[in-house]
């Protein structure tokens, strides 16, 4: 082994632990914080009574039992209200405890838990495969990998989608990580500035989401390589190992469509989200559950392709050798075009000499 691969092993090792060690403390840190939460729970004054000259519905008059007059105020019972809202004339609305406990407790505890796992095995896999090089070497010629319009697109999707995670995982997770380290007032304007970052990038979002929807989907349609190309994990795990691939290979493809059937599902939410009780779903649900239904698959949709990106981001940097390039300057090498899309080289290279060949002037007469 030489001291590059020691120094590279050691590395991996060390920021592997340190993930290890950072995963329990925020996670242990969560749930004191979810312990602290509950605790804080709305509970009814020791010595509540019944309200004074009126009865709640559900409780008869003659009962002067705080008890049962919670009871009936945590079933949901509804007043009157002069204001616009008439959601308003509901006191207490039980299901919110309930989606607050699901956000605060499961969402937020596995969430922490997927993020950093991810973080940890790809630290682990760069440790235990190396940067996946290109076998041949480079050969110093390149090919269009990419044009402009294709990048713009790429990039437009890619940055929003970081500033959008960022923000998003600041209100997830602001409070336990952020909060305590920078300060209430400094965190209050984080917070301001992120939500408002949140609420306008989304729609740059979704502007890069229709651009490589329109621009690729022609090219992610499954067919007989992906099959080879997965059952051979990519080559992946193999030094040496160069499955075929057109334009996009399986794991290409995968990402593809999880990019887009779940940024559509996190436009959708988050449409819903930025001008809340303007849509009535026909679910039988109250205004306020189609909201709590919202938020929910909103975080999880986002926590899913946080994931997901975390894993492109380094198989497109660090991972592989010459992959950046692709969305960097457009243009790869050809050896490394070569090894990860064979079959696409040759289509490329089809297609130009049918080109020239099409575009040749024709032979003098005799």
């Amino acid at each position: 082994m030489t001291s590059a691969s020691r120094t590279r092993t050691w590395v991996a090792c060390l920021t592997a632990l340190l993930l290890v060690a950072f995963s329990v403390t925020f996670v242990a840190g969560i749930a004191g914080s979810q312990r602290a939460d509950a605790q804080s729970s709305v509970r009814p004054p020791a010595n509540a009574t019944n309200v004074t000259g009126g009865t709640v519905p559900g409780m008869s008059r003659s009962s002067d039992s705080s008890s049962e007059m919670w009871r009936a105020v945590r079933k949901g019972v509804k007043g009157k209200v002069s204001i616009p809202d008439k959601k308003a004339g509901q006191l207490v609305q039980s299901e919110g405890d309930n989606w607050r406990a699901l956000r605060n407790g499961p969402l937020a505890t596995y969430g922490a838990w997927g993020l950093l796992a991810a973080i940890v095995l790809l630290a682990l896999f760069y440790l235990i495969r190396g940067r996946i090089r290109v076998d041949h070497g480079m050969s110093g010629k390149t090919m269009t990998r990419f044009d402009d319009i294709e990048r713009i697109g790429h990039w437009l999707l890619a940055v929003s989608f970081i500033i959008l995670a960022l923000s998003g995982l600041n209100i997830t997770y602001g409070k336990y990580f952020l909060l305590p380290v920078i300060g209430k007032s400094a965190f209050a304007s984080v917070a301001f500035a992120g939500k408002w970052l949140h609420n306008y990038v989304a729609f740059a979002f979704i502007a890069g989401l229709v651009m490589i929807l329109v621009l690729w989907i022609k090219d992610n349609f499954p067919n007989a390589l992906d099959f080879k190309w997965l059952a051979q994990g990519g080559g992946m795990f193999t030094k040496g190992l160069h499955p075929a691939a057109k334009k996009f290979n399986a794991g290409q493809k995968i990402l593809f469509w999880l990019v887009i059937w779940g940024g559509l599902a996190l436009s959708a939410t988050g449409i819903a989200l930025l001008f809340p009780f303007q849509i009535d779903f026909p679910v039988g649900w109250e205004p306020i559950q189609q909201m709590h239904f919202m938020t929910t698959w909103h975080a999880i949709i986002a926590l899913v392709l946080i994931v997901v990106v975390i894993a492109h981001i380094y198989i497109g940097t660090i991972g592989m050798e010459g992959a950046f390039d692709a969305m960097g300057s457009g243009e790869v090498d050809r050896n490394w075009a070569k090894e990860h899309h064979s079959e696409w080289v040759k289509e490329t290279a089809g297609s130009k000499t049918k080109k020239k060949s099409g575009s040749a002037a024709p032979a003098p007469a005799e």
